[in-house]
């Protein structure tokens, strides 16, 4: 299958020296704003960030991340992040054990495919990836640079096993196998330090990306559920950005995926300064926002609070023996 793709392959790009924000809600609107104001400032590293309402019907979801591949690359981005469980949601728990598959199945494959004929990274999380057995899967978050190959893959270490205050229930260790393993990875924009959703509430995790595996851009692809999402959602977000001197980017499921599941979205950008310079207008929308990754304010912000210095090591915090 032959994709209607413009632009070439990503490239690694040296610090840019500009921020820039644009989102946008519908295809439409997509090709005549990146037509007419989209043209990429100089030296600089342009992302973008997805929400979608994923359903259980795998082709009608593919159908809709290739129309945003699609509007990523005309406005100029060089990777497009999607949000968790872009590929499938099922109706009720656990029905993505019957639709997992190993990470080269025709499913994955596909998403390879669209990034070797789109010339664009794709940050892909989670994917109901096969588990050991039957009877789990892994929540996985995969990385797929402009050729179509697999460059790096986690998978979700925390697990949502949560009773949400006026909410549902939810047990993901009942059909998910946690993971074990940090995951960075280096990317046209930035070393990214890949995460997913539940994962956002355990900041040592971020800590470990940042000071340990050198990370400049963090991924956290979500699915919130509307009650967590409006009490905690952007707050925790900005939190992790500012504590870490990083990009965070926060692409969302939105809205109704049946009767029994919903979610928050807001997919969000935010600088390593703790400011939210990406935000489509409608919080349920589909659609992209785009913005512009500034390795000279990430310098910058290091450089004049040098908390990578300041901080004390993880070894300091051991109780002393009495």
């Amino acid at each position: 299958m032959l994709l209607n793709c413009s632009l070439n392959g990503a490239s690694f790009h040296s610090p840019i020296r500009s921020s820039h924000v644009t989102a946008y809600a519908n295809s439409s609107t997509a090709r005549s704003s990146a037509d007419s104001t989209m043209a990429a400032a100089p030296n600089s590293v342009r992302v973008a960030a997805a929400q979608m309402t994923s359903i259980n019907d795998i082709a009608s979801n593919f159908s809709t991340c290739s129309r945003l591949v699609k509007e990523a690359v005309s406005a100029g981005a060089k990777m497009i992040c999607l949000p968790e469980n872009f590929s499938y949601v099922g109706q009720k728990s656990g029905d993505s054990l019957l639709i997992a598959e190993p990470l080269d199945g025709p499913i994955m494959q596909r998403y390879c495919s669209l990034a070797r004929e789109c010339g664009i990274w794709l940050s892909l999380g989670g994917f109901q990836e096969k588990g050991p057995d039957d009877a789990r899967l892994r929540n996985t978050h995969v990385i797929i640079d402009d050729a179509g190959n697999i460059r790096s893959t986690y998978s979700k270490i925390h697990l949502f096993d949560v009773d949400v205050p006026g909410g549902a229930v939810y047990k993901e260790s009942s059909f998910t196998e946690p993971g074990k393993d940090i995951a960075a990875v280096d990317s046209p924009i930035g070393r990214l330090g890949l995460t997913v959703c539940y994962d956002l509430r355990f900041p040592e995790l971020y800590q470990q990306l940042r000071f340990h595996h050198d990370a400049q851009v963090i991924l956290v692809p979500s699915a919130f559920t509307p009650v967590t999402g409006q009490a905690h959602w952007e707050v925790l977000l900005r939190a992790r950005a500012i504590e870490t001197q990083c990009y965070v980017i926060a692409s969302a499921q939105a809205g109704k995926h049946s009767e029994k599941r919903e979610s928050y979205g807001e997919t969000l950008i935010i600088d390593p300064w703790g400011t939210v310079v990406g935000r489509l207008p409608d919080r349920l929308s589909t659609g992209i926002t785009i913005a512009d990754i500034d390795f000279s304010l990430i310098d910058s912000v290091r450089g004049k609070m040098p908390i990578a210095k300041h901080r004390k090591p993880f070894d300091f915090w051991r109780p002393t023996p009495l």
